[in-house]
């Protein structure tokens, strides 16, 4: 008899404990610990061995080699979205596996019937299997976005002992498992949603895709905080992460590729919700720039970075004097933590009087900056707004400000200036060594700089 032992286990990081406790010491999170059953492994198997429950199993030697290949390449199988392929690095990876995650009703089902209905049409074999929805609810969502016609091979299935059974004797190309947290296996005695279980389940068909050659997309629900539930080994495991994220209000979604073993990491796919399903957006810039004919102040429009693609966002900012001991600072999109060091970066090397004022910043359109560079535009917004002063507009401006005020250089310069240039756009504030053949560049080598390019704008 294989023995069992209760543990508990925080179903939001994965932390084991010998006992129950309200908080979880490794992750914070309240009321996520609960009990699981672990059995040891049968006599042979290796968690038996480990545990004392039975002989050694015999084991086989591994085979080196050495890193000198004959320059394969990875066969990649395009989906017909050109937006998810770019996300994805170019298409998807045979034998790849995928995790999709995002908020409740973000349009995760529907982006991943619609890259069935374009890879079953491109004469892909394509497997949907859902444990959240019967084959009926399906089909009615298939028929709104108008790809009833697609030879799609549907299931609604929860027991992966079944569908791994099925999956090798049909040998799909790709699979779309809606969701992991759905998924139990007889092999465990956990509920279905715990971390044992995700993370058993997302093992196995991690596994099967390898050994297969068949691309596994897995769609993943998240926690109240925005992080994929379950273990961070199920990310691990998997050769590429997505988030698709939106804004309250907004109709655009954007996947986020975080992890990316094929491509490039944190690559973006733009998308906008439709009647008929989610469309792409070819031209992201267009989407997050404000058509102002009058300029305003407190206005900047940065040229960012995004994966590989270059993207044009505007940065509002607003000043405003304040009756308060301790001003109030809103940020929206960006991190608040780099605007509180602006701030005091402009304070003690520009001699502005930030700290005597309300700020407010919000980056246009719901996207969210993390990148440096955006430093540079959102100081010119927040000079724009102190001295009641509109930038002349056909301006971008990029560059990652020093705790010393000086203006740092940043990465894929050419690409900034290009898309610009594309957009419309006839000049450019940029760190120092910036040029181009198209534009009028101003370069700027410290907040001085800024401040006096701010101040000739009026």
């Amino acid at each position: 008899m294989p023995r069992s032992s209760d543990t508990y286990v925080c179903q939001s990081c994965g932390n084991v404990t010998a006992k129950w406790a309200g908080r979880c010491e490794a992750c914070g999170e309240w009321n996520t610990i609960e009990q699981e059953l672990s059995e040891a492994g049968p006599p042979g198997s290796l968690a038996g061995s480990l545990s004392g429950g039975g002989s050694k199993s015999k084991s086989k030697k591994i085979d080196f080699t050495s890193l000198a290949g004959g320059g394969e390449t990875v066969p990649r199988v395009m989906t017909g979205n050109a937006e998810f392929d770019r996300a994805c690095g170019g298409g998807l990876a045979e034998g790849s596996a995928l995790l999709i995650g995002g908020d409740p009703g973000v349009g995760k089902s529907t982006l991943l019937l619609q890259i069935a209905a374009g890879l079953a049409n491109g004469g892909q074999s394509v497997a949907y299997i859902s444990g959240e929805e019967s084959v009926s609810q399906i089909r009615l969502r298939a028929s709104r976005l108008g790809a009833e016609k697609a030879p799609v091979h549907l299931a609604s299935a929860t027991a992966l002992r079944d569908i791994l059974a099925t999956l090798k004797s049909t040998k799909p190309d790709v699979v779309i498992i809606d969701s992991i947290q759905t998924l139990w296996s007889d092999a465990l005695p956990a509920a279905p949603g715990t971390v044992t279980q995700v993370r058993a389940c997302s093992h196995e068909l991690v596994r099967f895709a390898k050994a297969s050659g068949t691309i596994v997309l897995l769609v993943g629900h998240v926690t109240k905080d925005g992080q994929i539930a379950g273990p961070r080994v199920v990310e691990h495991m998997v050769d590429a992460v997505m988030y698709f994220e939106s804004e309250t209000g907004r109709d655009f979604r954007i996947l986020r590729a975080v992890k990316n073993r094929f491509g490039a990491a944190h690559e973006i796919g733009v998308f906008e919700m439709t009647s008929k399903g989610l469309e792409e957006v070819a031209n992201p810039s267009a989407l997050f720039l404000t058509d102002n004919e009058v300029p305003a102040s407190g206005a900047a429009v940065f040229a960012g970075i995004e994966g590989t693609r270059p993207v044009l966002v505007e940065i509002q900012a607003l000043v405003s004097p304040s009756s308060l001991a301790a001003p109030r600072r809103s940020v929206v999109g960006w991190d608040s933590a780099r605007l509180s060091m602006l701030l005091a970066v402009l304070d003690a090397r520009a001699d502005l009087d930030f700290g005597r004022h309300d700020v407010f910043l919000n980056v246009a359109g719901g996207l969210r900056i993390a990148e440096p560079a955006a430093d540079l535009a959102a100081a010119a917004a927040l000079c724009s707004s102190l001295f009641d002063t509109p930038l002349a507009s056909g301006q971008v401006v990029f560059g990652e400000v020093a705790l010393s005020g000086a203006v740092r250089p940043v990465n894929q310069t050419e690409a900034r200036l290009k898309e610009a240039k594309k957009l419309g756009f006839m000049g450019a504030l940029a760190p120092s060594g910036a040029a181009s053949e198209t534009l009028s560049v101003t370069n700027a080598t410290n907040l001085a700089d800024l401040v006096r390019w701010v101040r000739r704008q009026g």
